[in-house]
């Protein structure tokens, strides 16, 4: 683990740390428990598929608001991982004990955790069949099972491979997002040829990609490597961020730090041995490229079980996917009115970040406790997200957004399209704790 540096370059003047402080009572007061509401009597029975941060926020909220019923978690996966830190592992700052946790220390005590995985959803019967082959009856079903990383797509791709042949990927673990860090090394030591990726598909944590080439670049001059290497992002899209501000404003800082950056440009096959990515062009024509140091950013798409069943989306812009279909603002399935839809899996026009997690799954809780006693959903999501985008070591942008694009921001000490040690320090110290507070259903 690095010492943070403090760039002199980095605002830090006595004005702006009155206002840093200023603003801390705002962090207390989002991560502060809620006044509890008279819970709703009821015996239903409520499957939750899934038990990363939106599952089990949503079970911890549901046994505050519910007297009775019967909740299961059904979830082989038993370490929960802090996905948010997996970029601050892979850059070099944090160690990866702090994004390792255990999801039996956040389960809330009577309900029921079923070590599998679902394997089909039956919504026409109210089930859920495992892999083992439970048929696991419900009344109300919430859907958490978070996206599949489809590096099949891309031909060569090994994850066991990641931290080889300056192979990297942050996405798949820990111990992937370490082993990243150990190839950002090796490969910084020298320099050489940097090349990052950007898939087309919807993307769980949209700037990661983008913090990875900050923090790269960043590396590369702190190691005095800079002058001998050469980044380049290539973006399957026509841009590098989907929001319109931030992707200018990141173009304009990377042409000013010298990052190379091609559209139209997908990755489709990887020859990890002789170092040597392919690129389908937008005319139909293929680009290889050698690299000493690349970032595969794998696409994503609903889980087998989601996408396969009668809940994905059959037509439009989230169907390709397999993405669940939920009504964007309350969150509720489109066709079965006793399913909600928490976290990535969702098919909605963004929102793939645990920040939107922070703000969702209250809005989830209590809309299916409305359901379930008889009344209709009626809390509206705005699509909120967030993303703290690092620059370099010391100083970040904290960009919120919504539905629209919109930028939506909530601490006045920090503007949205300019970098700080303040908004840096969130990502770093602030938001785990937030993070947790949400988890537990504090928030």
């Amino acid at each position: 683990m690095t010492n943070v540096q403090i760039d002199p370059a980095v605002d830090t003047t006595r004005r702006q740390w009155l206002q840093a402080l200023a603003a801390a009572p705002l962090v207390a007061s989002a991560t502060a428990p809620k006044s509890a509401k008279a819970a709703i009597k009821t015996s239903a029975r409520i499957v939750i598929a899934g038990s990363g941060l939106g599952g089990i926020a949503v079970a911890n909220r549901l046994t505050q608001l519910l007297d009775g019923g019967k909740i299961t978690i059904i979830d082989r996966k038993e370490e929960h991982n802090y996905q948010p830190g997996y970029t601050l592992v892979a850059s070099g700052v944090w160690p990866v004990s702090k994004v390792r946790d255990r999801n039996a220390d956040f389960l809330p005590a009577g309900i029921e955790w079923v070590k599998d995985m679902v394997a089909h959803f039956d919504p026409v019967a109210n089930t859920v069949v495992t892999a083992s082959g439970q048929r696991i009856p419900y009344d109300f079903l919430v859907v958490a099972t978070g996206v599949h990383l489809d590096y099949a797509q891309i031909t060569g791709m090994d994850v066991s491979a990641i931290g080889r042949e300056g192979l990297t990927s942050v996405y798949p673990s820990p111990e992937a997002a370490q082993a990243t860090w150990a190839a950002m090394q090796t490969f910084t030591a020298r320099g050489g040829n940097a090349v990052m990726t950007l898939p087309a598909t919807p993307l769980k944590c949209a700037g990661a990609p983008l913090k990875m080439t900050f923090m790269l670049r960043d590396r590369l001059a702190k190691a005095g490597t800079l002058g001998a290497s050469k980044i380049h992002f290539e973006s399957a899209l026509g841009n590098v961020f989907g929001v319109k501000v931030v992707n200018d404003n990141v173009l304009q800082r990377w042409q000013g730090l010298g990052i190379d950056v091609d559209f139209s440009r997908k990755l489709t096959a990887i020859d990890i041995g002789a170092r040597r990515a392919t690129f389908a062009l937008s005319e139909g024509e293929t680009k290889e490229m050698s690299y000493d140091f690349i970032h595969v950013v794998p696409p994503t798409r609903a889980p087998d079980a989601v996408k396969n069943s009668e809940l994905a989306w059959k037509e439009g812009p989230f169907a390709t996917g397999g993405w669940l279909e939920v009504d964007k603002s309350t969150l509720q399935h489109r066709r079965f009115p006793n399913v909600f839809g928490i976290g990535d899996i969702n098919g909605t026009p963004r929102g793939k970040t645990a920040a939107t997690v922070k703000k969702s799954a209250p809005l989830v809780a209590h809309n299916l406790v409305e359901v379930i006693a008889g009344r209709q959903a009626n809390e509206n999501f705005d699509g909120y997200t967030s993303c703290p985008l690092i620059t370099r070591e010391g100083s970040a942008m904290l960009i919120e957004f919504d539905y629209e694009g919109r930028l939506t921001p909530t601490l006045p000490v920090i503007e949205p399209l300019q970098d700080s040690f303040f908004a840096w320090l969130m990502k770093v110290r602030m938001l785990k704790p937030a993070y947790m507070s949400v988890l537990k259903g504090r928030v």
